[in-house]
């Protein structure tokens, strides 16, 4: 018995609309937008904001990861949440945490991305109830604790650590990030926590193997709250598990403390904050060049004030070591017009990036003389002699 006209029809129509169902969903996939990729067009270093809460969501730490996929090399920016400025967002002057708080992680990211002066696109944040899973998850977090901590914290909460190289499980992890002893300042927890946080990039990457798989992963990414998609989120954190922690770059903001009306005691960045966009860009640079994984230790700098300017060479040692730099001496120089680097180590790349960070062009080589040989001085990298064309931040 042959097929009615009118079933043959509907059978054709089916087939068509399959079809035309099956295009639209190639087309689709084809169309869809790499977060990645896109971003590596216009950027050729990937940067992460990760914020640690606690579990009531205030802000333990922000750091922003910027590293360069297919290296292994990155810099870590920490945000101190004291970081002072008004926050147009907010509308007051405040804190930068308070942000977070009150309007949550967009718009915090927002605020940072001012701060820094660069496009952050990517957001991972994670709690404290987070982190304790992880450390316990991944066999315990690798920090060194100088001193062993044996102390009643303030609402009769026991902290008891041990000294050396050790790896912390969850419940230490916690007691390592949030006790303070009354011989420390909030800026020992800051530097704690951020060392957290290289902990916790070093456990995905000692772990690699066994975290990133179908069935594991999974588990790893519901304790995460991220701005892209599972698989996406499952690249990026490929990527930051090829990093090598052992020589990641930690950078912070420097600036002055001042007491403003709220009573709060906030952090204002230095120069208006131009140095931390300053700092952002070289370390960016230093990235692209390689020059950061060609370092096994920071650049040492003696800094002369060739000036009559009282203070100048103690303020510009801050400048230098806000960037990165060690600071091995400061002194008075001869009077002299225009600011001299002596590279004393004939490394020409790590010269210009020094010249540029200050714009400084006049850069001599130079060995020490026989009488700081003989004399048993110790040795900078680099001599920075202030001239009168140097303001304090950069080379008129």
């Amino acid at each position: 018995m042959s097929m009615s006209r009118d079933k043959k029809s509907a059978i054709f129509l089916l087939v068509i609309l399959a079809i035309i169902v099956a295009v639209s969903v190639v087309i689709a996939m084809s169309l869809r937008v790499d977060p990645i990729q896109e971003t590596m067009k216009n950027d050729p270093v990937v940067k992460i904001l990760f914020v640690h809460t606690d579990d009531e969501k205030n802000v333990l730490s922000t750091d922003i990861l910027v590293y360069c996929p297919g290296s292994d090399q990155a810099v870590s920016f920490n945000i101190l949440g004291n970081t002072g400025a008004i926050y147009k967002s907010i509308n007051r002057v405040d804190r930068i945490d308070a942000v977070y708080k009150e309007l949550g992680i967009e718009t915090y990211k927002g605020e940072i991305e001012k701060l820094v002066g660069k496009s952050i696109p990517f957001t991972v944040e994670y709690s404290m109830s987070d982190l304790e899973f992880f450390a316990d998850y991944l066999g315990g977090l690798n920090v060194f604790v100088p001193m062993p901590v044996d102390e009643i914290g303030p609402d009769g909460e026991k902290w008891l650590l041990p000294s050396g190289a050790v790896s912390l499980d969850g419940d230490k992890i916690k007691i390592y990030e949030t006790y303070r002893l009354s011989s420390e300042t909030q800026d020992d927890v800051e530097d704690r926590r951020q060392a957290a946080f290289t902990a916790l990039l070093a456990a995905f990457r000692d772990n690699k193997k066994s975290v990133y798989n179908a069935k594991i992963f999974p588990v790893f990414a519901k304790h995460f709250t991220t701005n892209v998609d599972y698989q996406n989120f499952y690249r990026l954190m490929m990527q930051v598990s090829d990093i090598d922690t052992e020589r990641i770059v930690t950078q912070t903001i420097t600036g002055s403390a001042r007491t403003v009306e709220s009573g709060q005691t906030l952090l204002f960045p230095l120069y208006d904050g131009q140095l931390i966009k300053d700092v952002m860009d070289q370390s960016i640079s230093s990235l692209l060049t390689g020059d950061y994984g060609n370092q096994n230790r920071a650049y040492v700098l003696s800094i002369q004030n060739g000036t009559s300017t009282q203070g100048l060479a103690r303020n510009t040692s801050f400048l230098m070591q806000s960037a990165g730099y060690e600071v091995l001496e400061i002194s008075n120089a001869p009077a002299t017009e225009k600011t001299v680097i002596i590279n004393r180590i004939g490394n020409s790349e790590a010269a210009k990036a020094l010249g540029k960070f200050i714009r400084c062009t006049n850069i001599v080589d130079e060995d020490y003389s026989e009488e700081e040989e003989s004399n048993g001085s110790a040795k900078a990298d680099f001599t920075i002699i202030l001239g009168k064309d140097f303001d304090g931040r950069i080379v008129r």
